[in-house]
């Protein structure tokens, strides 16, 4: 047994040792530091729990971190910004942000949806901006399920997914799904 499999052999079993409380608590501490890789520990959550209880609680505990961080973003972003950048440096930059909250949900939900976006980024923007928590909150719930479905399924490195070419498949078909469904809610709930 190679190096690779015995680290995944040993992660997966530290983390089923810890229960679905422990899988839960890696992913949603995850989206509160952003350093650490979602990916690996969707994949670990797969592996020790089964694919299904594995993509519930990673797709729980992101959305959770996600509207944790958006609403932290709103109470704290303004403030932590003023302190350490200029009066007329965050005005640029609060106008620049603001037009995020513009986004259709269509594209909030796109946007979610890849894979590769930076979670703390898109929470960011929504919580500085202070875009509407539902269009938010809904765009969230469904994108989010598709990137968690992703990195279950897939479970491997950003390069080894960008050059399998069932993975390009998969993102495009899961854009378009996802983009489908996003017009649904937008047409249903009158989100925009």
């Amino acid at each position: 047994m190679d190096v690779v499999e015995q680290i995944i052999e040993f992660s997966t079993n530290f983390i089923s040792s810890g229960g679905l409380l422990f899988g839960f608590f890696i992913v949603y501490i995850e989206c509160l530091i952003p350093i650490l890789p979602l990916s690996v520990f969707i994949a670990l959550n797969v592996n020790a729990f089964g694919f299904f209880i594995g993509v519930l609680i990673s797709w729980i505990a992101t959305c959770l971190g996600c509207v944790t961080c958006y609403y932290l973003y709103i109470y704290l972003g303004d403030k932590l910004t003023k302190k350490f950048i200029t009066k007329k440096t965050y005005n640029k930059i609060k106008d620049k942000v603001d037009l995020f909250r513009d986004i259709s949900f269509s594209k909030l939900v796109l946007v979610i949806t890849v894979p590769f976006t930076p979670s703390f980024l898109i929470n960011l923007l929504a919580g500085l901006s202070r875009m509407p928590k539902e269009k938010f909150f809904l765009g969230l719930l469904i994108g989010k399920i598709f990137t968690i479905i992703f990195w279950g399924y897939i479970g491997k490195t950003l390069i080894e997914s960008l050059t399998d070419i069932k993975a390009l498949i998969y993102i495009g078909i899961t854009l378009v799904v996802a983009f489908i469904i996003s017009k649904i809610v937008t047409k249903k709930f009158g989100i925009e």
